[in-house]
């Protein structure tokens, strides 16, 4: 049965050197991320041991290649250029940390609400084409085309005690990204026997469940689930699954997609650096421009085209908002 949040990664891993009992786990875990039916093959273990060993090799290095975790608070929101160009003032990025569900959660199940989180800063960058107005010598140009980036639907994934912890939830969040790949890959698989519309079906539910609980990396789910009944969803999917039995065929194909996309985690999932140079409304200007400030960011980005830029933080706790301000002041505004 697949554990949503059990972490298969300990502390210390290096690309090429794990323990057994964590090859074995995430052996397993991939079999339970995506078509549990796999262990009904022969020599699933065997199949399944090296591209897992690729896939390991590739997330500990993604993971540990992240910038050092930036310190977020209203202290703190001047001294990283990420961060102003990221949020429009201390306030909002306070308000957006203290009105985030993950954070939510992580504070009402595991902190007393003072100290510091780490957490990892996912925010999607836009570029759209504007107008605007620019200087040229003395003259003042309007109707200038010009670049604006927009950073937008920021969250929080895995808010933790501190970042040795945050590192290592993130390995465990990137290997099952991969899974939901090989998931989603599988689930639109077309086959001939009659019964592989409902195979598909379930897989797709099961697709789906995974995305309210978050799963990976994707930014664009619109729902969540408490735990228990999301793994009350997965396990009657699994359940439904397995009771229409095996056809070896179709579960080689299926393996084999598995072993595709974690034998080649590097074109499924990889960060790319990115360095703008933008003025104080973030509009893209010339490096060597007086006003300009160079943002230099890292980016998930995905097979899937999905992307994503990340940024680790230690959110200064003691500075957030308390929720219930945030809600009389949102009552306000609508009011």
């Amino acid at each position: 049965m697949l554990k949503l949040f059990q972490s298969i990664f300990g502390a210390g891993e290096t690309p090429g050197r794990y323990p057994e009992s964590l090859i074995e786990a995430a052996v397993e875990r991939a079999v339970d991320g995506t078509d549990p039916r796999l262990r009904t093959l022969p020599r699933y273990r065997r199949l399944l041991r090296e591209p897992v060993l690729h896939a390991a090799d590739h997330v500990v290095a993604l993971v540990d290649a992240l910038s050092p975790a930036q310190p977020a608070g209203r202290a703190s929101y001047g001294a990283d250029v990420r961060l102003s160009t990221l949020f429009a003032s201390a306030d909002r990025m306070l308000q957006v940390f203290a009105g985030d569900p993950a954070l939510h959660d992580y504070l009402a199940g595991h902190a007393s609400g003072s100290g510091n989180a780490a957490a990892l800063l996912l925010v999607e960058r836009v570029e759209k084409s504007v107008m605007g107005m620019e200087m040229d010598g003395e003259v003042l140009r309007r109707e200038v085309a010009q670049v604006a980036v927009d950073f937008r639907a920021h969250r929080l994934v895995d808010p933790t005690r501190d970042e040795d912890e945050l590192r290592r939830q993130l390995k465990r969040r990137a290997f099952d990204h991969l899974l939901s790949l090989a998931l989603q890959r599988i689930a639109e698989v077309r086959g001939e026997r009659a019964d592989l519309a409902r195979q598909r079906t379930l897989l797709r539910r099961k697709r789906d469940a995974l995305n309210k609980g978050q799963w990976g990396f994707d930014a664009d789910v619109a729902e969540s689930m408490d735990p228990q009944a999301l793994q009350a969803e997965l396990d009657e999917t699994e359940r439904q699954l397995a009771a229409l039995g095996t056809d070896d065929r179709t579960l080689f194909a299926h393996m084999d997609i598995v072993i595709d996309i974690l034998a080649h985690a590097e074109r499924q999932m990889w960060a790319e650096p990115v360095h703008l140079h933008l003025d104080r409304m973030n509009v893209q200007r010339g490096a060597d421009e007086a006003t300009v400030r160079q943002v230099d960011l890292q980016e998930l980005h995905n097979a899937r085209g999905r992307r994503l830029a990340m940024l680790p933080l230690v959110i200064a706790l003691d500075d957030l908002p308390r929720r219930d301000d945030l809600l009389a002041a949102a009552q306000r505004v609508l009011g």
